[in-house]
Protein backbone atom coordinates (compact mmCIF):
# COMPACT_ATOMS: atom_id res chain seq x y z
CA UNK A 1 0.00 0.00 0.00
CA UNK A 2 1.20 3.33 -1.17
CA UNK A 3 2.10 5.78 2.08
CA UNK A 4 0.18 8.00 0.61
CA UNK A 5 -2.62 6.26 2.27
CA UNK A 6 -0.70 6.56 5.66
CA UNK A 7 -0.16 9.94 5.41
CA UNK A 8 -3.94 10.72 4.68
CA UNK A 9 -4.77 8.60 7.61
CA UNK A 10 -2.39 10.16 10.13
CA UNK A 11 -3.87 13.30 9.21
CA UNK A 12 -7.54 12.44 9.68
CA UNK A 13 -6.71 10.74 12.99
CA UNK A 14 -4.53 13.85 14.41
CA UNK A 15 -7.29 16.31 12.92
CA UNK A 16 -9.95 14.48 14.64
CA UNK A 17 -8.51 13.03 17.91
CA UNK A 18 -5.05 15.25 18.31
CA UNK A 19 -1.62 13.82 17.76
CA UNK A 20 -1.65 11.64 20.63
CA UNK A 21 -4.69 9.72 18.96
CA UNK A 22 -2.05 8.83 16.57
CA UNK A 23 0.94 8.04 18.42
CA UNK A 24 -1.26 5.84 20.68
CA UNK A 25 -2.34 3.91 17.57
CA UNK A 26 0.99 3.42 16.40
CA UNK A 27 1.55 2.00 19.36
CA UNK A 28 -1.21 -0.14 20.05
CA UNK A 29 -0.51 -1.49 16.33
CA UNK A 30 3.25 -1.99 17.17
CA UNK A 31 4.67 -0.13 14.45
CA UNK A 32 6.66 2.86 13.88
CA UNK A 33 4.72 5.76 11.38
CA UNK A 34 7.29 6.45 9.11
CA UNK A 35 5.40 6.50 6.30
CA UNK A 36 6.92 8.35 3.24
CA UNK A 37 4.18 9.28 0.67
CA UNK A 38 5.62 7.48 -2.45
CA UNK A 39 6.93 4.21 -0.05
CA UNK A 40 5.33 1.11 -0.44
CA UNK A 41 4.42 -0.40 2.60
CA UNK A 42 2.64 -3.89 3.85
CA UNK A 43 -0.99 -3.82 3.85
CA UNK A 44 -1.05 -5.24 7.54
CA UNK A 45 0.22 -2.35 8.68
CA UNK A 46 -2.99 -0.54 7.61
CA UNK A 47 -4.96 -3.27 9.39
CA UNK A 48 -2.96 -3.29 12.29
CA UNK A 49 -3.95 0.78 12.08
CA UNK A 50 -7.83 0.17 11.86
CA UNK A 51 -7.91 -2.94 14.12
CA UNK A 52 -5.92 -0.98 17.32
CA UNK A 53 -8.29 1.97 16.28
CA UNK A 54 -11.51 -0.08 16.50
CA UNK A 55 -10.43 -1.59 19.59
CA UNK A 56 -9.72 1.99 21.24
CA UNK A 57 -12.67 3.89 19.79
CA UNK A 58 -14.84 1.21 20.43
CA UNK A 59 -16.15 1.45 16.57
CA UNK A 60 -16.54 -1.53 14.26
CA UNK A 61 -13.70 -1.92 11.59
CA UNK A 62 -15.78 -0.98 8.71
CA UNK A 63 -17.43 2.09 10.16
CA UNK A 64 -14.15 3.41 11.14
CA UNK A 65 -12.11 2.63 7.34
CA UNK A 66 -15.84 3.84 5.89
CA UNK A 67 -15.21 7.32 7.76
CA UNK A 68 -11.42 7.07 6.77
CA UNK A 69 -12.43 7.62 3.44
CA UNK A 70 -14.99 10.32 3.94
CA UNK A 71 -12.33 12.23 5.65
CA UNK A 72 -9.72 11.62 3.97
CA UNK A 73 -11.39 12.75 0.29
CA UNK A 74 -10.99 16.43 0.72
CA UNK A 75 -7.51 16.16 1.52
CA UNK A 76 -6.78 14.39 -1.34
CA UNK A 77 -9.19 16.81 -3.70
CA UNK A 78 -7.11 19.68 -2.02
CA UNK A 79 -3.48 17.85 -3.11
CA UNK A 80 -4.21 16.71 -6.67
CA UNK A 81 -6.97 19.70 -7.40
CA UNK A 82 -6.46 18.54 -11.19
CA UNK A 83 -8.43 15.16 -10.63
CA UNK A 84 -11.12 17.03 -9.24
CA UNK A 85 -11.30 20.76 -10.87
CA UNK A 86 -12.72 19.42 -14.25
CA UNK A 87 -16.06 17.95 -12.72
CA UNK A 88 -18.67 19.40 -11.48
CA UNK A 89 -20.67 16.39 -10.48
CA UNK A 90 -20.27 13.10 -8.81
CA UNK A 91 -21.63 11.48 -12.06
CA UNK A 92 -18.72 12.52 -14.37
CA UNK A 93 -16.25 12.47 -11.82
CA UNK A 94 -16.04 8.83 -10.96
CA UNK A 95 -15.69 7.16 -14.31
CA UNK A 96 -12.53 8.81 -14.27
CA UNK A 97 -10.89 6.89 -11.19
CA UNK A 98 -9.87 3.80 -13.51
CA UNK A 99 -8.78 5.65 -16.67
CA UNK A 100 -7.37 8.82 -15.85
CA UNK A 101 -6.44 9.26 -11.42
CA UNK A 102 -5.65 5.23 -11.26
CA UNK A 103 -3.29 5.76 -14.23
CA UNK A 104 -1.61 8.14 -13.18
CA UNK A 105 -0.68 6.41 -10.36
CA UNK A 106 0.61 3.17 -12.08
CA UNK A 107 2.39 6.14 -14.06
CA UNK A 108 4.41 7.00 -11.11
CA UNK A 109 4.28 4.04 -9.42
CA UNK A 110 4.65 1.15 -11.89
CA UNK A 111 4.43 -1.54 -8.70
CA UNK A 112 1.57 0.09 -7.28
CA UNK A 113 -1.98 -2.25 -6.85
CA UNK A 114 -4.87 -0.22 -7.03
CA UNK A 115 -8.54 -1.52 -7.40
CA UNK A 116 -10.83 -1.34 -10.27
CA UNK A 117 -14.13 0.31 -10.43
CA UNK A 118 -16.81 -0.89 -12.90
CA UNK A 119 -19.85 1.34 -13.74
CA UNK A 120 -22.49 0.81 -15.60
CA UNK A 121 -25.42 3.97 -15.92
CA UNK A 122 -28.83 3.22 -14.44
CA UNK A 123 -30.56 6.38 -15.84
CA UNK A 124 -30.81 9.61 -15.10
CA UNK A 125 -27.73 10.59 -12.96
CA UNK A 126 -27.48 7.21 -11.57
CA UNK A 127 -24.49 4.77 -11.40
CA UNK A 128 -24.06 1.52 -10.07
CA UNK A 129 -20.38 1.26 -8.99
CA UNK A 130 -18.44 -2.30 -9.04
CA UNK A 131 -15.27 -2.58 -6.74
CA UNK A 132 -12.72 -5.34 -7.18
CA UNK A 133 -9.45 -5.16 -5.71
CA UNK A 134 -7.59 -8.46 -3.58
CA UNK A 135 -7.50 -6.31 -0.13
CA UNK A 136 -11.26 -5.95 0.40
CA UNK A 137 -11.40 -2.22 1.39
CA UNK A 138 -15.03 -1.67 -0.22
CA UNK A 139 -15.39 0.48 3.12
CA UNK A 140 -12.76 2.73 1.98
CA UNK A 141 -13.86 3.27 -1.37
CA UNK A 142 -17.48 3.68 0.13
CA UNK A 143 -16.03 6.44 2.11
CA UNK A 144 -14.34 7.78 -0.54
CA UNK A 145 -17.28 8.05 -2.69
CA UNK A 146 -19.64 9.97 0.31
CA UNK A 147 -16.61 12.32 0.84
CA UNK A 148 -16.60 13.05 -3.45
CA UNK A 149 -20.47 13.24 -3.21
CA UNK A 150 -20.34 16.35 -0.54
CA UNK A 151 -17.42 17.26 -2.41
CA UNK A 152 -19.57 18.13 -5.21
CA UNK A 153 -22.50 19.06 -2.99
CA UNK A 154 -24.59 15.81 -3.88
CA UNK A 155 -26.10 12.40 -2.06
CA UNK A 156 -25.47 9.20 -2.41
Amino acid sequence: MKGVIFNLLEQVVTDAHGEAAWNALLDDAGLDGVYAAVGSYPDADLLALVEAGSKRLGVEQVALVRWFGEAALPLLADRYPEFFESHTSLFTFLPTLNDVIHAEVRKLYPEADVPEFGFVATGGEAISMDYRSPRRLCALAEGFVVGAARHFGEEV
